[in-house]
Parts: C-alpha cells; sequence; structure tokens
C-alpha cells in the first residue's frame, strides 16, 4: 500500500454550515484551485433539500463548473428519489446515500428512522446505474451519536450489510462528532472487512478532540487505503451538536509524504489553496500547515534570533 486515495470534501461537509451564503463563483473556483493541486476526487456538493441545508442549493451550478480533467471523480450526497433526478441531469460520477447508525441522529439529519432511512435509499442503486453513476454508502455516526452516546459495531454491521444488499461496494465511515480513536477504527475495520470483505472502506474522521491524524495512522496500519478530508479543515455537521471540523487536506498531505506513501497531490500548491480560502473567509483556519512550515524547511541562521550573553 503505496498510493493513498484522499476525496477532498471541502466543498460539501466542509462549507454545508457556513454562514453568509459562499458564492457560486467562488466554490467552482475552490474546486477548479484544488484539482490544479492534484485532488482527483471532490465530494463537491449534496443534491438535499434547499431548506434543510442553504448553502447547497447550487449544486446543479457547482458541478457544472468544475473543470474536467483525466481521471477527475465528482461525488455528490444524493438522499434520495428527489436528489436522484437532480443528480441524474448531473455529470456526477459517484452518488453517495447516506444513514445514520443511531435512531436519534436518524430523526435529527433525515426526520425518518433508520430502517426508514434505508428504504428511502434502496432505489438509488438502480438509479444511479441508469444515470452512468457508482453508488457508494456512508455511514453517520459510525462510533459515537452526540444523543445517545456509543455505537455499537452491530449498528453499523447492519447498515454495511443493507448497502452490501443494494449493491454497494464501497463504504465510508463517519466519525461525525470527532470521537473515535485509534483502537476503535481498528476495531470496526477488523469487524467489517471480516463480515463484508468485499466492501472498500473510507474512513472519514473529525477533529473535533485532536485525534483525526492519529486515528488515520490506526486506519493505515489496518490496511486501508482511502481518507476523507476538507481543505482548512472546515467543516462540522449541522444536525449533530459539538461536531467540529474534518481532518485538514493539507495536515493529511503532509502525515502521509512523511510517512512515505504517495497522494499525487502537490503540498505547496494546496497549502497556498488554503491560505486563500482564509483569505475570502476572513477567518483563521484549523489546519496546522496554514501555521507552520512542512518538516524540512530551513531557515537563515543569519536571519534567526540568538541568544546573548
Amino acid at each position: 500500500m503505496n498510493r493513498i486515495e484522499i476525496t477532498e470534501v471541502g466543498l460539501r461537509d466542509g462549507l454545508q454550515s457556513e454562514k453568509p451564503f459562499f458564492a457560486t463563483a467562488d466554490k467552482i473556483d475552490l474546486g477548479n484551485r484544488l484539482v490544479a493541486a492534484g485532488l482527483r476526487r471532490l465530494e463537491a456538493t449534496s443534491f438535499v433539500s434547499p431548506r434543510a441545508v442553504p448553502q447547497l442549493a447550487d449544486a446543479e451550478a457547482v458541478i457544472a463548473g468544475i473543470n474536467p480533467v483525466d481521471g477527475l471523480v465528482l461525488e455528490a450526497l444524493v438522499p434520495n428519489e428527489r436528489g436522484a433526478a437532480r443528480a441524474t441531469a448531473t455529470n456526477v460520477n459517484v452518488w453517495v446515500a447516506f444513514a445514520s447508525a443511531s435512531e436519534s441522529h436518524s430523526l435529527a439529519n433525515s426526520n425518518v428512522d433508520v430502517d426508514t432511512a434505508l428504504e428511502r435509499i434502496k432505489p438509488l442503486g438502480e438509479l444511479a446505474k441508469s444515470a452512468g453513476a457508482e453508488l457508494y454508502g456512508s455511514v453517520a455516526v459510525a462510533y459515537d451519536c452526540p444523543f445517545e452516546g456509543p455505537v455499537g459495531t452491530a449498528q453499523v454491521l447492519k447498515l454495511a450489510r443493507a448497502y452490501h444488499a443494494m449493491g454497494v461496494r464501497v463504504l465510508k465511515l463517519g466519525d461525525t462528532i470527532g470521537s473515535a480513536s485509534p483502537r476503535r477504527v481498528k476495531e470496526l475495520v477488523k469487524s467489517l472487512n471480516a463480515e463484508l470483505p468485499d466492501m472498500r472502506l473510507i474512513l472519514h474522521f473529525h477533529d473535533t478532540r485532536g485525534m483525526g491524524l492519529a486515528n488515520v495512522m490506526a486506519g493505515l496500519d489496518a490496511g486501508v487505503s482511502r481518507y476523507e478530508s476538507a481543505i482548512g479543515g472546515l467543516g462540522g455537521c449541522p444536525f449533530a451538536p459539538g461536531a467540529l471540523g474534518n481532518i485538514s487536506t493539507e495536515d493529511l498531505v503532509h502525515l502521509l509524504h512523511l510517512e512515505g506513501l504517495s497522494t499525487g497531490i502537490d503540498l505547496p500548491a494546496l497549502i497556498a489553496v488554503g491560505k486563500s480560502l482564509e483569505n475570502k473567509l476572513d477567518r483563521r483556519l484549523s489546519a496546522r500547515l496554514l501555521r507552520s512550515e512542512p518538516v524540512g524547511t530551513l531557515y537563515d541562521l543569519n536571519a534567526a534570533v540568538r541568544a546573548s550573553g
């Protein structure tokens, strides 16, 4: 495992809670700059109701504005058949269905219980296939629910089996409130691999408690080669109290390169995108690489402050 695949989720998960509205032209510019830095997977938007997430009401325009390049895969969340009708009219490559691993978060996030949420997304497999797209599954609050506490492995496996029965072979595990730990990451990956060995896993960590990159290392140890992150560390789920930003793409790429792993991403160019986004949002973002230089940066001794005496 020398090549790690990163899906940039800043345009969707990162911006969904931003206020005021982030201009459509600026979203498109951000997407194109991320692609220019080497990202080849963008979770670009969501076809949810504009009333539920006003920031993503411009989904079709954003998808249409991102320049096609060789190998670029555009993903979007598709919650139901109504969202599928919108997605079909675009060139989205991957539809991401989503369900929560806890009943309470499902009610907050989708206004229905878990079983009803799964029934809603059952038709998406055939609809995606007809549109020439692939269907992925996503599990929110895969480790802990902000309303119920720890989520059992059995509940995550239930959702994974349901997705598998729909023909899904790629599953995203969301650490929605940033509560996962390396031990729990390894245990969940091991359980899923044992139960559904043909299901490829993507790990999605939030950095609420500063454990995101440690959890990535645990995922790598468990053999997972696909991760999601957001430029600048943007993000937070509006339907999960206490959920802060995603792990930052800059910090993730920096870590992976230090570990001798390939991403195909130009780190200096990526950092420049993050700094530009900070200026656009007019606030400091959480990515460490926006505050410090990459490991290996050297300084001029003659310009350094020296001890006196």
